[in-house]
């Protein structure tokens, strides 16, 4: 189990380490961004944050295993199975299945990576914290970091849960180091995937890591472009200049990404690792995009009919009208 413990910031320096603040200062808004992120980002949720999570049906985490790999996970219940008891918690009351990642990385003071999002109302908020109670019927966290994000990106698709009870008690599952044909197509029809990735410490002083992120990344079907069974390629488009998850690539390349097939509710866990392009010929011929991510993949994880929620079909994010495509 992971034991990924996170450093508390002080309430007078900026909320962001070093990778971040290195993406910030080479695309010129490392000045503004210090003054915003001592506002934006919280050491506790708002009111609005605490009511937006008890109303979801499900959460999407981030973790990192014992080999420091990070992985992304979902978890899933009927709105409410998320609580939080005041401004600087959350329970989260569910399980994580045996072949989800986050069943092995669960632990008391285990950094973890959450992100609640509500596709059809483009909504979504981040909170980033560490494991201070295991429970029977789940786990209590301690928020460290708490933000929003903007609409941008989303696509608009609204979930319903399943009777999961009806499905068979143990799902298929596929595990390789490389994309398999059933893999290549859910990945090759994605307009949306997660992505976790973890900063460990500052460069020469690894004894107190800083924690796990998770996030979202959506694109017209198709964005994420396979490049042969181990490689992946992904457009980075403009977002909210935090650059939690480019910043924490810059000092750590690994990831965890999460795939989601919204018809039948297979999961395809991903652990890679990250090549950032940031500039030259193929940033310059996908319209929109303001870097690369490439993706080398370590291992991957399919789960058929995993996740017991089935989705209404999307209606496309506004802000993708003049991206490109591959």
């Amino acid at each position: 189990m992971s034991t990924t413990e996170i450093a508390e910031r002080r309430p007078d320096e900026a909320p962001y380490h070093s990778g971040e603040r290195a993406v910030q200062q080479r695309v010129g808004v490392l000045e503004k961004m210090d003054a915003r992120g001592r506002v934006a980002i919280r050491t506790f949720m708002p009111d609005q944050h605490r009511e937006f999570f008890a109303q979801l049906p499900f959460v999407i985490i981030g973790s990192v295993d014992q080999q420091q790999q990070p992985w992304a996970s979902v978890l899933v219940g009927a709105p409410g199975f998320v609580t939080s008891p005041d401004p600087e918690h959350l329970l989260i009351r569910s399980h994580a299945p045996t072949a989800d990642p986050l069943h092995d990385t669960l632990a008391l003071n285990a950094a973890i990576g959450l992100l609640g999002i509500e596709p059809h109302t483009r909504r979504r908020n981040r909170m980033n914290g560490k494991v201070e109670q295991l429970t029977a019927e789940g786990f209590k966290l301690k928020v460290d970091q708490s933000f929003g994000n903007c609409p941008k990106y989303i696509q608009a698709r609204q979930p319903s849960l399943i009777d999961d009870n009806a499905a068979a008690p143990q799902h298929v599952i596929h595990r390789g180091e490389r994309l398999d044909a059933a893999m290549q197509r859910l990945v090759g029809a994605a307009d949306t995937f997660f992505i976790a990735t973890a900063f460990m410490g500052e460069k020469g002083d690894q004894s107190r890591p800083y924690g796990v992120d998770v996030s979202h990344r959506g694109g017209k079907p198709g964005f994420v472009r396979i490049d042969g069974g181990t490689t992946l390629t992904v457009p980075d488009f403009v977002g909210n200049f935090f650059f939690n998850t480019i910043g924490n690539l810059v000092e750590n390349p690994r990831a965890g990404l999460l795939f989601i097939d919204f018809a039948s509710g297979d999961l395809l866990y991903l652990a890679v690792d990250a090549e950032l392009i940031w500039d030259g010929p193929e940033v310059a011929a996908f319209a929109g995009a303001e870097r690369l991510l490439r993706f080398h993949i370590r291992q991957a994880i399919r789960v058929e009919a995993s996740l017991p929620l089935r989705w209404t079909e999307p209606q496309l994010s506004p802000a993708l009208a003049s991206m490109g495509a591959w």
